[in-house]
Formats: C-alpha cells, sequence, structure tokens
C-alpha cells in the first residue's frame, strides 16, 4: 500500500495504528455499475463498518475515460473523479495483461487490445497471433486499487501474478485473457481453474485479501479525512 496526492496529509502506518478505531458506519462507493463487483465487495468488507454503494445508487454521473499511462493512473482517475462527483469516498481497480515479449503490452490496453469494440475472444485470437512464434512467453496480470477521498488524496494497494501465455485456449471457467494465461505452479490456465483457486493466486485475489488485512487502517485514513 501506498499514498497518492496525501501533500502534508501524509500518515506513516505506525501513527495510523495508533489511531482509536472507527465505529460510526462510512458510505464507500464503487466507480462502477457491475452488480457482481459490488457483490464481491460487499462480502470481502461485510465485517467492517462500511455501507458499499455503486453508481447505480447515484444519479447519471459522466463516464471517465480511461487514458492513463498505468493501471495506477486509470484506477486513481476513476477513483478520484467519482469521490470529487459524489462526495464519497471512492473505490476503483484497473487491470490487465502485460507480455515481455510485446514490451508489456496489451497493458492498459487490454480490454481493447484487437480495438474498441473487442470480445475477449478476439482480444485473445490477436494476442496469440501477436505471440506466434515467439519463445519468450511470460506474462503476468497486474491489479491496482485506488481508493481516493474527495479531497484527492488517495491508497493504493497493488498486485501481480506471473505466468505464461499458453500456446491455445484452454478451459471455459472466467474471462478475459484467462483461457490464455497458464499458470505453471498449478500446471493449468486460469480458466481451467475453479473461482476458489483463482481466488487464491490471481492479481485480484491478492490485491483484495491485501486490501480486507488492512481495511481498518483505510477506515481509520478515511475518518481523519472527511
Amino acid at each position: 500500500m501506498w499514498l497518492r496526492n496525501c501533500g502534508t496529509l501524509f500518515v506513516m502506518l505506525s501513527a495510523i495504528e495508533r489511531t482509536k478505531p472507527m465505529t460510526k458506519r462510512l458510505i464507500l462507493v464503487l466507480a462502477t455499475r457491475n452488480a457482481g463487483k459490488t457483490k464481491e465487495m460487499k462480502e470481502l468488507l461485510q465485517d467492517f463498518p462500511v455501507e458499499i454503494k455503486n453508481l447505480e445508487d447515484f444519479g447519471p454521473i459522466p463516464r471517465v475515460k480511461e487514458d492513463g499511462a498505468t493501471f495506477d493512473d486509470n484506477a486513481y482517475k476513476k477513483a478520484s473523479f467519482t469521490a470529487k462527483v459524489l462526495g464519497f469516498p471512492a473505490l476503483a481497480d484497473d487491470s490487465g495483461l502485460e507480455v515481455d515479449a510485446l514490451d508489456g503490452a496489451p497493458g492498459v490496453h487490454s480490454a481493447r487490445y484487437a480495438g474498441p469494440d473487442a470480445t475477449d475472444e478476439q482480444n485473445n485470437a490477436k494476442l496469440l497471433s501477436d505471440m506466434a512464434g515467439e519463445t519468450d512467453r511470460a506474462a503476468h496480470f497486474t491489479c491496482v486499487v485506488s481508493i481516493a477521498v474527495p479531497t484527492g488524496g488517495a491508497l493504493t494497494y497493488e498486485a501481480r501474478c506471473e505466468g505464461l501465455v499458453a500456446e491455445a485456449p484452454a478451459g471455459d471457467n472466467g474471462f478475459g485473457y484467462d483461457p490464455v494465461f497458464y499458470y505453471p505452479p498449478l500446471k493449468k490456465t486460469f480458466a481451467q481453474l475453479s473461482r476458489e483457486e483463482k481466488n487464491q493466486v490471481s492479481h485480484r485475489g491478492k490485491v483484495f485479501a491485501e486490501l480486507r488485512e488492512e481495511f481498518e487502517k483505510v477506515l481509520i485514513w478515511l475518518q481523519r479525512r472527511l
């Protein structure tokens, strides 16, 4: 975890730990309209004094253009914009696949690698085509989570999962690049893993596990800025 754009409000974790725990329920807005992501976050944070909402709970909000150079840029852009517009702390995430032999591509363009409206199948097909004959198939998934307050400061969490680009798609589970991301320790692609197996090792699983582990500190940090 690190802090972003906090200026003189930067607080070391040791100082946060000396603050009394938060008891008042706090509203945290997810910068998404995805019901699945919302359900996942509610389950993850169900033991904490926080009320999870998403963009569907509010009126029309302009869509944020994800044109950042990094996952951190995009996650922060979505979280900070939502926090400023709605006046509540907001959480956003951004993730994607980075392939060594392609100089980090598809990277922040993972969702639109084969075009603006590309399907998962089209993105996977383009990736395998670009990797045809390539011996270095090392790749990793990255996920960044940003929790921003209306004044602009943010907490950032990041996690990675190392793997390889498979020679061909395999498996029916998951989404995105899961069928072509081979995870050597389990000798399967992500699409061949059960949901429980994937959550234990994936970039998203790791980053949200760390977030939950430190969420008492996160609540205290938020309390001091609202």
